[in-house]
């Protein structure tokens, strides 16, 4: 007889539907695993053993046979753990093999018998739904398993026992409720900036219309402030949003509790950070950097320290929306619709410009630094914006700057605008100007007349690429909607390419 369990084995943030098929037999005494497992799978047999030992439960003095199929697909992770433990009482006649076949079955054993959290428990609920099948996970994992839909049956035990248990009905295992992470209510504030009123507007252009920034300025000019400010003026994440932002940072394992959030990610890695880290990869292709951002914000500082290649392997999400981690036996996809913010020194020694300052070693200080930001990468960055130092005078005077409560209520408003936009114009999966795609640019920012011989005029002499002219259409057209004006005009242009200036010096550096 095959014992045979239903599990699945996770691609990206997509779970393959695997079987666990179990034989006990006559033959040499002991288990055997196969169907490409890992290291982690290969050593469940120890973990496996021990807990159904710890359950009152022991293996027959016969050869037990563990198949993950299909064979083909290679099998990652301690989740299969509970799929084989359960699989193995199947087939000992410990708990009804029919029970365990309207499940997918997901967890990690201890050796006393208890099931451990694991990462990846939303994804699996939601194939588990794709397949018609409810949800066997753990118990700590079961209230981020539940945001899979009220439809989907979740069971959620702490032990092999109080599973067995609720088969045998001597003990019901109540769904899990799913639950919601308690947002921090002291966000730094933008009141909190003082002078700088020309990187605030910056910065909520950058937030309305989901545009890429980068501040240009010496140490102390307050870019890192306004970066951490960013998260207080951004709108909550939509219940889609919610959904596929939560998927992939289930798959990091990097959900508290299984407690989820509405706020939207804010990542800040270091700049020794590998492209790995940024992208996605290792033995794994875990997610990196950029997808733990998606429908969030990627902020690095100290732009030019990050290595060349690193950066350079973020110009194809910042095109494309997503990581494709491509290996010789696999390749994985994982989401990165992120929001670049970025913040650098205009030379090695960070002074370049600043009144009474000259470097030492003369123009070609800030030449080579700059020149360690590809032109491509540049390309790529909506809004680009000096910072200069703060004044002794903005620091003293005792003026009151604009809370981030009411410049978020503006960005809400634009964003909204975005959404009725594209809704209309048939194009329901973009939330952003930012995110629009080239044709329909440049109908919804069509210029007036006067718009459109200063968009020309400009494009001439500043020699913009076709990207670089689309995305200051998309700019004006977030400038506009900030205005709450239907048509894209001659200021908001002209704001829109008055923050590409800056960029085009550091692409003729580059």
């Amino acid at each position: 007889m095959v014992a045979r369990v239903s599990t699945v084995a996770f691609q990206g943030i997509e779970g393959v539907p695997v079987e666990v098929q179990v034989m006990i037999a006559p033959g040499k005494i002991g288990m055997q695993i196969v169907g490409l497992p890992d290291k982690a799978v290969a050593e469940s047999r120890e973990r496996v053993q021990a807990a159904l030992h710890a359950s009152g439960l022991a293996l027959p003095a016969k050869r037990v046979t563990v198949n993950l199929a299909p064979a083909d697909l290679p099998k990652e992770g301690s989740h299969f753990d509970l799929p084989i433990a359960l699989a193995l009482m199947a087939a000992l006649g410990a708990i009804p093999a029919d029970a365990l076949s309207d499940y997918v079955v997901v967890g990690e054993l201890n050796l006393d018998g208890t099931i451990a959290a694991i990462a990846g428990a939303l994804p699996a609920a939601i194939g588990a739904n794709a397949l018609g099948k409810g949800l066997i996970c753990p118990a700590e994992s079961g209230a981020e398993a539940a945001w899979a839909g009220a439809e989907v049956n979740i069971l959620a035990p702490r032990s092999l026992i109080a599973l067995a248990n609720h088969f045998r009905g001597t003990q019901v295992l109540s769904r899990p409720e799913p639950s919601i992470r308690a947002n921090a209510a002291n966000l730094p504030d933008l009141a909190e900036i003082k002078g700088q009123e020309s990187a605030r507007r910056a910065l909520e252009v950058a937030a309305a219309g989901g545009h890429n920034l980068l501040m240009v300025g010496p140490p102390g000019s307050g870019k890192s402030m306004l970066a951490a400010r960013l998260p207080s003026i951004l709108p909550p994440l939509s219940a889609a949003e919610l959904l596929e932002v939560s998927m992939v940072h289930s798959i990091a394992g990097q959900l508290t509790g299984g407690k989820l959030s509405d706020r939207r990610p804010f990542r800040t890695p270091h700049h020794s950070a590998t492209m790995a880290a940024l992208v996605g990869g290792g033995l794994r292709a875990r997610p990196g950097e950029a997808s733990l951002a998606h429908h969030g914000v990627l902020f690095l500082d100290e732009f030019p320290e990050f290595t060349p290649q690193a950066l350079d392997a973020l110009r194809q999400p910042l095109e494309g929306g997503e990581c494709v981690i491509a290996r010789a036996n696999h390749r994985v996809s994982y989401p990165a619709k992120f929001q670049l913010i970025a913040a650098m020194n205009p030379c090695r020694c960070g002074m370049a410009g600043e009144p009474g300052h000259s470097c030492a070693r003369g123009p070609r200080c800030m030449s080579d630094y700059q020149a360690r930001i590809s032109g491509p990468l540049m390309d790529r960055i909506d809004i680009r914006i000096d910072v200069p130092a703060v004044s002794a005078a903005d620091l003293i005077r005792p003026m009151v700057a604009e809370a981030s409560a009411d410049v978020a209520r503006r960005v809400a408003r634009a964003r909204e605008l975005q959404q009725e936009r594209f809704e209309a114009a048939g194009a329901k999966g973009i939330g952003t100007n930012a995110r629009c795609s080239t044709a329909m640019i440049e109908k919804l920012a069509e210029p007036d007349a006067a718009g459109l011989q200063l968009l020309r005029d400009a494009a001439e002499k500043m020699k913009f690429s076709a990207r670089g002219y689309h995305r200051v259409l998309k700019v004006a057209r977030t400038l506009a909607d900030l205005d709450g004006k239907p048509t894209v005009g001659r200021l908001h242009l002209a704001e829109a390419i008055s923050y590409r200036i800056a960029g085009e010096r550091l692409t003729a550096a580059a």
